[in-house]
């Protein structure tokens, strides 16, 4: 850094990348996932100058996608760093998966040199034409905002316009920045701070009202969790009304761990059919359920088969409120929240309702240490392993049924990516949980053999850090959500000897334990030697190949039905 002092007294000078490392330690990210290349070597090299920035090295640039979508959702905002176009290009299924779950990424590439693109080169690394713009016009599609620093001119107007879009509206952002650029040096940036817009008063006033009058004149409303709440900073909103309120309160599949599953108000997942017993009668008995934040995907109503009556919904969105046919935008969704809270009556008639008709569960059925292992057992397995510091991952799958169904204890917390739904996601989302944790969490992921495939060399980096990460590999020779959607030969994958891949990725790093067990008492031997061993646990469960869930083949059936309905008779334009 140098200081240019002019008559108004001393500015200090940072390069690019350094502006951009200032921006990233006020947003409070400490650690980014990048892999290099030719086009971004200046800029990592101006990150690494700042010392309060952790550049962890991933295998790819999808897996590195992955984790900063893993670390935004533990810390607000995640940062990919990649060369042009076969890095960029690499990691868009990540960004546009953290696009479709409202996750503030921000994708920031190397670009080709300014003198290059203005004498119209033709590059390496592009698509056979001197036009570079095209990776920005690409992410455009998968981005709240896009941008290539070309000039110095305008390279912090530029970065503080990413930014602030992608957290404004809980979406990625893209940033290029020419080779030839990272390196030179802006004035340093001022104080800023980073928020979404505020609600229009007038707006919010009347949104607040109708909505109030509605839920007050209703005998058993219901409080309904969506996936959007954190995204929009509004998960300590909606408990202040679940307190103020007393509705029941249901959390759809893609919101749990949103809501503390230990408050007296919590009744369960609704997920249609499929979700916890009860709660889907409960919810769509109600004359009004009040609905914050949800996302309503084949995926998240098995179909569109739940019977959710638009006539009873009221719902609340991050910037826009919709009740009895009227709407209100320029509303924020933690504002509407709050000023429920101070205005609706109490009424807990429906939660009243729910634990009259609620009866115990069966118990289930003992078995052996002998026993072969089932799917079953093993999500009995990983629920008691929960603890107040685990944050636990589900990969799609089987394992989002059977997570979906466990209670979380009081601070655990849960993710999962059921809007894009892309498999292998979990891996390096893992990766990046376990970062943003800091060491004060353990990560716990449910995995499924063919997902794993897709992504697996990033648990070498897991080994290199030596995060607290125990990873459930399902053995069960295939992709066996679409077995139940719909099967076929391609369904089947090659058999690997998971287990044994730490012994391959374990050349240096922290501890690391791999196993394979097939018998109860073998898993409750590996689960308890992980729960001291530390580091990375890759636990290898086979089981057999048509052991699945109930909620898994009945959402299958749903799924395939929404998806081979019969065309329209006529195009529609």
């Amino acid at each position: 850094m140098t200081e240019d002092r002019t008559s108004s007294g001393p500015q200090r000078m940072v390069s690019v990348g350094g502006y951009l490392a200032e921006r990233l330690h006020q947003l409070g990210v400490t650690d980014v996932f990048a892999v290099p290349g030719d086009y971004n070597l200046a800029l990592l090299d101006e990150l690494l100058k700042d010392e309060r920035l952790a550049m962890i090295g991933c295998c790819n640039e999808l897996n590195a996608g992955y984790a900063a979508d893993g670390y935004a959702r533990g810390r607000g905002v995640g940062v990919v760093i990649t060369t042009f176009s076969v890095g960029a290009l690499s990691a868009i299924n990540a960004i546009a998966g953290a696009h479709a779950e409202n996750l503030p990424v921000l994708l920031v590439s190397g670009g080709p040199n300014t003198r290059s693109k203005h004498e119209h080169e033709l590059l390496h690394h592009t698509i056979d034409t001197t036009d570079t713009g095209y990776q920005r016009q690409i992410f455009e599609h998968v981005t709240a905002c896009a941008v290539t620093i070309d000039h110095l001119e305008d390279a912090a107007a530029k970065i503080d316009e990413a930014i602030r879009a992608a957290i404004d509206v809980g979406k990625p952002a893209y940033i290029e920045i020419a080779a030839n650029l990272a390196a030179r040096e802006i004035p340093a940036p001022e104080p800023m701070r980073f928020g979404r817009a505020t609600s229009d008063a007038d707006a919010l006033d009347a949104a607040i009202a109708a909505v109030a009058e509605v839920v007050d004149a209703a005998r058993k409303p219901v409080l309904l969790a969506g996936s959007q709440l954190r995204s929009f900073g509004a998960i300590e909103a909606f408990a202040d009304l679940a307190d103020a309120s007393r509705y029941a309160v249901a959390v759809m599949p893609d919101a749990k761990g949103f809501v503390s599953e230990q408050r007296d108000s919590f009744i369960g997942e609704y997920w249609g059919p499929i979700g916890d017993p009860g709660v889907a009668s409960a919810v769509e008995a109600a004359d009004v359920v009040l609905a914050v934040g949800p996302v309503f995907t084949d995926y998240t109503t098995v179909g569109h088969s739940c019977l959710l009556s638009p006539d009873r919904l009221v719902v609340i969105g991050p910037r826009q409120v919709s009740v009895k046919g009227r709407t209100f935008s320029g509303v924020a969704m933690a504002d509407v929240l709050a000023g429920l809270s101070a205005k609706v009556a109490s009424n807990p008639t429906s939660l009243e309702t729910f634990r009259r008709t609620q009866r115990p569960l069966a118990a289930e059925p003992g078995v052996e240490a002998s026993d072969a292992v089932t799917a079953r057992v093993l999500a009995e397995r990983v629920e008691a392993m929960l603890t107040p510091t685990t944050t636990l991952i589900a990969e799609t799958g089987d394992s989002w049924f059977h997570a979906t169904k466990m209670r979380l204890p009081e601070g655990a917390s849960f993710e999962i990516q059921m809007k894009y739904g892309s498999i292998g996601w979990s891996v390096g989302a893992a990766l990046g949980a376990a970062v943003a944790g800091g060491g004060d969490r353990q990560v716990v992921a449910m995995i499924g053999d063919g997902s794993f495939q897709m992504t697996a060399q990033e648990v070498s980096t897991m080994v290199r850090l030596g995060v607290p990460v125990t990873l459930f590999v399902v053995n069960n020779g295939g992709y066996t959500i679409e077995v139940e959607i719909h099967d076929g030969p391609y369904n089947v994958i090659q058999d690997w000897r998971y287990a044994e891949l730490i012994d391959v990725f374990s050349t240096s790093g922290g501890p690391a334990t791999g196993v394979r067990v097939t018998t109860v008492g073998e898993l409750d031997a590996a689960v308890t030697a992980a729960a001291s061993a530390g580091g990375v646990n890759l636990i290898e469960v086979v089981i057999d190949r048509d052991d699945c869930s109930d909620e898994l083949l009945d959402w299958g059936s749903r799924v395939l039905a929404n998806n081979t309905r019969a065309p329209h008779d006529t195009i529609i334009l």
